[in-house]
């Protein structure tokens, strides 16, 4: 029986790669994303092996999106959440951090409710988030950006220790990158920028293995424990 994936923020970057790795796999893969006409494309490429439901995040109709989803692919083994929205400003503006949170947090949390909700039912399943390395401090270009990150890492936490509890098969992976060449990785301070597909393979490989946490690429461990202990006296010249 083929292994059924969904990824939502599928229509370039790092999920349109992973929904080109998971087809080539034999999986069906139920896709989602703004623009029809990326996904159709997309669709285009493995006709028998992708589906498509267009819709945003921040919407009010993410269960029927999702429940949609399921039943063109007959079932879910694996949700991906990979939609992420950030903007660098030097000013405090409150349309990008009310964009930042309505599609980093609330429909995050919405939708990983949704499918856990369903894999519950199922009493087995995986969810897989991309947060970022950046959700362990907070920068002062990308406040509302960094804040959410941290709460899609540590609601993962909460998550896994709650299914841990429960004994269920259920597993939660939080995928935290560092820079890799997309439309996300701005600003003119980047450093080991990862090609979009070298990440992909990572992240696929670090679902596979249901792993909890992975840093991606695997070096970006270094800075994540660079930064935990680096003190606020030091940090805040440089976040």
């Amino acid at each position: 029986m083929a292994y059924k994936v969904i990824i939502i923020g599928a229509t370039s970057g790092i999920g349109e790669e992973l929904t080109k790795i998971y087809a080539q796999q034999d999986c069906i893969v139920g896709i989602s994303g703004r623009r029809q006409e990326l996904l159709d494309s997309l669709q285009q490429q493995f006709p028998d092996k992708i589906v498509t439901e267009c819709f945003d995040v921040t919407g009010n109709e993410n269960k029927k999106h999702i429940e949609n989803l399921i039943q063109k692919l007959g079932g879910l083994d694996v949700l991906i959440y990979n939609s992420g929205y950030a903007q660098l400003f030097s000013s405090l503006r409150w349309e990008i951090e009310k964009q930042t949170t309505l599609v980093n947090v609330n429909g995050f949390v919405e939708i990983i409710n949704i499918a856990l909700n369903y894999f519950l039912k199922q009493k087995k399943g995986q969810i897989a988030v991309t947060s970022s390395i950046a959700s362990i401090r907070g920068n002062s270009l990308t406040p509302a950006y960094n804040a959410s990150k941290a709460y899609v890492s540590s609601y993962m936490e909460g998550l896994s220790i709650k299914m841990y509890k429960q004994k269920l098969p259920i597993y939660l992976t939080d995928i935290q990158p560092g820079f890799v060449d997309t439309a996300m990785a701005q600003g003119s301070g980047i450093f080991w920028v990862a090609p979009v597909d070298k990440a992909a393979k990572q992240i696929y490989k670090a679902i596979k293995s249901k792993k909890r946490r992975v840093y991606v690429t695997k070096r970006w461990w270094i800075i994540a424990q660079i930064l935990k202990v680096v003190p606020y006296s030091i940090y805040k010249n440089i976040g």
